[in-house]
């Protein structure tokens, strides 16, 4: 079926039109996932819901704007993908799922987070990159099981005080956003082992040698006067970051960082909860 052709019958309500969008999909699959990504849905079939048994949902690049309140019975749900959709709002029946491990928020258009994000005691993976967001929301500091955190471009200027209480915490992207100084909190979070704060506006890096946890450290694309001092087996990717410990030429020279050098994010397939 083209994609023109589900754009159309996606703007059509009807039960025999939604159907056809879901391809026949009335049973629980065996492997209690749902993969509804790339169907031009403009909402999501209720009937859905009714699998209770369900562990992962996949509703990426459709054009939700809200789910239904029948969302809630899907209390075994694990991982929820919500990327590339069109919600400027969380829907607050999300916040009702508390198995889930793993969230994708990324690519939509939230300016803010709810405060009922707290009720998800068991994320351990939160995306909410390429988002409106000018400040982290405190709330994401509640999420006590987090370990990795995705929010790269957005229009984030500095990072809340509270973070440092996630102490599960191992990985922060924050490639992409508004940061004109490093930002302090993450010097007091001696867990973190990666650190991406590419293409900001940082000028200068304090030490990040005292970090015991650090294994990698992504600081390219910034206008930067020094590299960060790391301890010795941390990988450094960005400005002058084969000399140690401070540039020897001040040309402002970038070192060449082939593409297969730098590490990616994480692919478009999704993760599985640990």
């Amino acid at each position: 079926m083209g994609n023109s052709l589900k754009a159309i019958l996606a703007f059509v309500p009807s039960n025999k039109c939604q159907k056809y969008l879901l391809e026949d999909l009335e049973e629980m699959p065996v492997d209690k996932m749902v993969d509804l990504s790339g169907r031009q849905m403009r909402r999501l079939p209720v009937h859905i819901c009714s699998f209770r048994e369900l562990v992962k949902l996949y509703l990426s690049d459709n054009n939700l704007n809200h789910l239904p309140p029948e969302l809630e019975q899907l209390q075994n749900l694990q991982i929820l993908a919500l990327d590339f959709n069109n919600f400027k709002a969380l829907p607050l029946v999300v916040c009702t799922l508390k198995q889930l491990c793993i969230l994708y928020l990324g690519n939509n258009k939230l300016c803010s987070l709810p405060l009922e994000l707290r009720l998800l005691q068991n994320l351990k993976t939160l995306w909410i990159e390429s988002n409106c967001l000018q400040h982290l929301p405190e709330v994401v500091c509640e999420l006590s099981l987090l370990k990795t955190l995705h929010a790269g471009s957005n229009a984030l200027r500095c990072l809340p005080a509270q973070l440092q209480c996630l102490q599960e915490l191992r990985t922060i992207w924050l490639s992409g956003n508004l940061l004109s100084e490093f930002p302090p909190v993450l010097l007091d979070m001696p867990f973190l082992e990666v650190i991406d704060v590419d293409r900001n506006s940082i000028r200068f890096f304090p030490s990040l040698a005292h970090l015991p946890g650090l294994k990698l450290v992504i600081y390219d694309h910034n206008p930067c006067r020094n590299t960060p001092k790391v301890a010795k087996g941390v990988r450094r990717v960005g400005r002058w970051s084969e000399e140690t410990p401070e540039p020897r030429k001040r040309s402002g020279a970038v070192i060449e960082i082939t593409l297969d050098e730098k590490p990616l994010l994480p692919p478009v397939a999704k993760t599985e909860p640990e």
